[in-house]
């Protein structure tokens, strides 16, 4: 038997809003795990908060729907055998260990109630069929249902960064790591892949940040929402996966689009483009920690930016460049090219018509599935 980690998202930044702090709110996020355990622990981050965050009452119980739980066997989750915890800013802490089995496919809800004023620095916005959070006003841990008229729906996962079972020492994590391609729903469909096979032991774990770059980040408020740079990312995020023997790279294209010069954006200059060995080289810094830490590398190419707002040949040729660097790499085990899965065979710049969710850079909900299923028949090749 073995602690792997079932479930995660990544740390950052959330957007600055003058609504920054939140009091006297539960959280409940279900999350589906791919196999059975007996056991489980929650990590906690407040990673790019400025100041403690107190959770106040903690929970985990069976979901029995969006906003339901059994309360038979419900669990109240404590630390070093409190039932509140503070976190220090900057600080990242795990739960007490929680007997608790629970079957393959099976939903465990987690429910966090702040009773006094927090501040909601740290969190991730994640989508997908697999990804669902709430918030209720009041303390709701140990509601059966969430009431309808105190709660909204929302996509930002805050301070929950990882759910881990004691489970079978077969079962493995792979982790998903990159930026808003990654943090929206080709993530869960991947997951629903390996769930749909009836020998499934593996947990597909994301690790992405919307906006997030290989070798810059902002440090004003108009973008800080837009995450760390991967050195203030990768390594801390992978060591935080348990049970792991696999990373899937797919990042790089906000450093090729975000930057426009100071004249047409005072926080976006020309400077922060890299040349195409600067990208490989930040990719590379991750290769070489994955695999220090025996991990299984695979590496996605960089998607059609075609009709998007910056394009501009010379961000074509960029692109092009970093993926047939990726395409040539030797020392890895493999390429994930979702480049030519998803490109127009007429006019290999831009999505194909139907894999275009609209605004020429993110992929539809249809090229999600179309990556998953591609992403599928690589891991399984692994068995």
């Amino acid at each position: 038997m073995k602690w792997v980690t079932v479930w995660g998202n990544a740390p950052s930044i959330t957007e600055h809003k003058p609504e920054t702090y939140a009091k006297n709110i539960t959280l409940r996020y279900p999350i589906t795990c791919a196999f059975g355990g007996e056991k489980v622990r929650l990590q906690f981050s407040n990673f790019c908060g400025t100041e403690p965050v107190t959770l106040t009452k903690v929970t985990l119980a069976r979901a029995m729907g969006d906003r339901e739980v059994s309360l038979h066997n419900a669990r109240l989750v404590t630390f070093g055998g409190e039932e509140s915890v503070t976190i220090p800013a900057g600080g990242e802490i795990y739960s007490d260990e929680i007997n608790f089995m629970i079957k393959p496919r099976g939903v465990l809800a987690v429910s966090i109630y702040l009773s006094d004023f927090t501040l909601m620095r740290t969190g991730v916005v994640a989508t997908g069929p697999l990804s669902k959070g709430f918030f209720s006003v009041g303390d709701c841990t140990f509601s059966s249902v969430l009431p309808l008229d105190k709660t909204r729906h929302t996509d930002v996962f805050y301070f929950l960064s990882g759910l881990d079972l004691y489970t079978a020492d077969e079962n493995r994590a792979v982790i998903l790591y990159g930026d808003s391609i990654t943090a929206q729903s080709w993530a869960d469909y991947l997951a629903l892949e390996c769930m749909n096979d009836p020998y499934n032991n593996t947990a597909i774990v994301r690790k992405a940040a919307s906006g997030t770059r290989v070798l810059r980040e902002y440090t004003c408020i108009t973008y800080e929402s837009y995450g760390l740079s991967g050195e203030h990312r990768f390594d801390r995020e992978i060591s935080s996966v348990s049970g792991a023997d696999t990373v899937i790279i797919q990042q790089g294209i906000n450093d090729i689009i975000h930057p426009v010069g100071t004249d047409v954006n005072p926080f976006r200059p020309m400077s922060d483009l890299p040349t195409a060995e600067q990208l490989e080289e930040g990719v590379k810094k991750y290769i070489d920690s994955a695999k220090s830490r025996n991990l299984n590398v695979f590496v996605g190419t960089l998607l059609p930016i075609y009709g998007w707002r910056t394009y501009a040949p010379f961000r074509e040729e960029l692109r092009n460049a970093f993926n047939d660097w990726v395409r040539s790499l030797g020392d890895i085990s493999g390429c994930i090219d979702f480049d030519r899965l998803l490109c127009d065979d007429d006019n290999l710049c831009a999505f194909a018509a139907s894999f275009d969710s609209g605004d020429h850079l993110h992929p539809s909900d249809e090229a999600y599935k179309e990556m998953a299923r591609l992403a599928f028949d690589f891991i399984k090749g692994q068995e």
